[in-house]
Parts: C-alpha cells; structure tokens; sequence
C-alpha cells in the first residue's frame, strides 16, 4: 500500500518544541532584588564608659559606746548628732563610790609603803649588828623576811590603787577620735552595768569611705585600669540615691585580702572626701568607675548589632553592595549607641536597618 506525507505533523511537532523551549525558560527564577537598608558610616567619638556597682558608705572609723563600769547616768555633756573631738566628755557615771574606792586604796597604799620603809630600816640596822656579830642570825633572817612581804603588800597596793583609778576613769566617756555622735539611748539617771545598754555611737565624717564588690573576672581589667598612667582623675565618682553626682571624686583605699570562695567577688573600699558631712554612713548608691571605654572610641547605632549564640555581629557593606557578617566585640552601651573594641575600622559602612531580610552575600540598596 502506498504512503501518503502528512505537512501537518510536521507542523504540530516543531510547534511543541517551540512551546517546550519557551516553558522551560519560563520556568528559570530571576536574580533576587536588592535588599533595601539604611546604612551607618562607622567612625569615632569622645565618649566617657562607666562601669556602675550597687556601692554603701561606711566610716572610716566607728565605735559603739558602752558602760565599763556601774551606776547611774549623771551627766550627758554632748547633744544628739553633734560633732565631738578626740578626747571631749560624752558621758558621766556616778562615780561616788569609786572615788571612795581609789582614795581608800590610795590610803592602803600609803601605809604598805611606810610599814616597808619601816620594815627596811629595821633591816639595815641588823645587818650593821650582823657584821660585829651583836645580834642573832635568825632575828636578820626574819627581818629580810618581813622585808619581802612589806615589798610584796606594796606592790598588791599599788595594783588596787590602778584597778581602782581605772574604774574611775571607766565612770567618765570620752570620745576616742574626731567625729559626730548619734541619738543617744540613755537619759539622765539611767541604771547601767557593764556592757549594757547601748549608750550611742560614733562616728567619723571625713573622709569616709564606699564599698562595693566587683567579680574575679574583673580584677585584671580592674588593676590595669587603676594602674594605668593616664588614668583620668575622676576615675571613681558617686551617684546618689535621689540621681544627683556627689561632687568630689574617690581613689581607692583597699582591696579585700581574697575572693570569696562561696560568691566568686571580691570586695573595694574607695575613699571620698566629706568636708560638707554630705555621706552619711549607711547610704546606698551606685559608684561610677571608668573603663577602657574612654576618649575616642569607635561608636556604633546599638540596633546595628544582631547576636547569635553568645556572639555578636554587624552586617559590613562591601564596594560591590554585597554584605558580610562581620563579629565584633562590644563595650559600653551609651544610651542607642555602644562601643566597640574589636571588630571595625573607621569608615566602614555597616547595615542599620533591614537586617531581618538579610544574609551573608545579599545584595542591597542603601535608602
């Protein structure tokens, strides 16, 4: 049987290749649009990095006054809250009986030295007798005797007469350093003992000083900065409880012996000065110290930072538009902006916004 060509599959089957081809190239994606982002041209500032601590003032010197001796409270030579001088009369017990007490043990006394002075003379003249054998040994023997328990009664005396003048002086409180007495706990007439009651405190007023307590991880920060010769004077400044600036900078007095093996601190004592009595201790507030974020720095929009797994990163925009992670290392935070230590350079442009739809490589177009 003879074969007839057909133009018409011909037709059909180049106009499915076409179609084909065309559905394939449909189907390739487009390059992604550039992603838009407002930008942060990197560069440095003068900037002032505070550490802040939770910080107390506490005295330089403080003492709690109590009774020594017995009695009844019969003068009070200071107000309340007044400012006292080493060695100025705070309190007086009755001392009464212990004036009796010393002059009568000065009386002992006295007569325990003329029984020995008397005793002495014996013995001198037994020992002239001794040497031309006129007197019996035993009457020298019993005389030297006699001696050493009239040097002895003399020295018993001599004890009670200062255990007596020092209850005396015990009867009479005297401030032991410069400083301002509180509220007092007696009044006029008060039964004391020894040890009981409270009768007020005492305290220095200036200079005074503010502990507070810093980690272990940071005292090789901490010493280098306080070692540091171009340490600014303000290194240590106080804030306040009501928000205001204590007006004097502090400089450190000690740091404790040891890190506490329970808490992993270790405790600071800085010392202000306190002409106008404005710290009172046990006031609270926040001391300021200066870190290694101080003169120009490298500054930074805080938004700018992404963190990921305990790192952080800034994205860097590259000459052809592209982005790169870049991982910094922060310091202090200013408010919106933070420093940076390590990481960028000045005159790097980083992304500020529009990092949720970013990646490492993406293209973008700066707004």
């Amino acid at each position: 049987m003879k074969k007839y060509f057909n133009p018409s599959i011909l037709f059909f089957a180049a106009l499915g290749a076409v179609l084909y081809g065309c559905g394939n190239a449909a189907q390739t994606p487009p390059p992604p649009a550039p992603v838009a982002v407002s930008v942060y041209k990197v560069a440095s500032k003068s900037v002032t990095g505070l550490d802040t601590y939770p910080a107390t003032v506490v005295a330089l010197n403080e003492i709690e006054l109590r009774p020594q001796v017995s009695g009844y409270i019969t003068q009070i030579f200071v107000q309340d809250g007044q400012q006292v001088k080493n060695g100025q009369k705070l309190y007086q017990i009755d001392q009464t009986k212990y004036l009796a007490a010393r002059n009568q043990a000065a009386a002992s006394l006295a007569s325990a030295q003329a029984n020995l002075a008397r005793i002495q003379k014996d013995v001198d003249r037994y020992e002239r007798l001794d040497q031309n054998e006129a007197i019996a040994k035993q009457t020298l023997d019993n005389a030297k005797a006699e001696l050493l328990a009239a040097e002895a009664q003399v020295q018993a005396s001599e004890a009670q007469v200062a255990a007596a003048e020092t209850d005396l002086g015990y009867s009479q409180i005297t401030a032991p350093f410069d400083g301002r007495i509180g509220i007092s706990q007696v009044r006029l007439g008060t039964q004391v003992s020894p040890g009981q009651p409270l009768l007020n405190t005492l305290s220095s007023t200036d200079p005074v000083q503010v502990d507070f307590v810093i980690n272990e991880k940071e005292i090789p920060r901490y010493y280098k900065l306080v070692n540091a010769p171009d340490a600014p004077d303000s290194l240590f400044t106080l804030k306040l409880s009501d928000g205001s600036l204590y007006p004097q900078p502090g400089k450190l007095a000690t740091v404790d012996r040891a890190v506490g093996r329970q808490t992993g601190t270790i405790n600071i004592r800085v010392e202000f000065p306190n002409p106008d009595r404005m710290l009172v201790p046990g006031m609270t507030g926040v001391l300021q110290v200066i870190n290694d974020d101080h003169g120009d720095q490298l500054v930074i929009p805080y938004k700018a930072v992404t963190e990921q797994m305990g790192e952080y990163f800034v994205y860097v925009v590259g000459p052809d538009s592209s982005v790169a992670q870049q991982t910094v290392k922060l310091g202090t935070v200013f408010g919106a902006e933070v420093a940076v230590r390590e990481g960028l350079q000045a005159g790097q442009t980083i992304v500020v916004d529009g990092l949720q739809k970013l990646r490492q490589g993406a293209k973008v177009q700066v707004q």
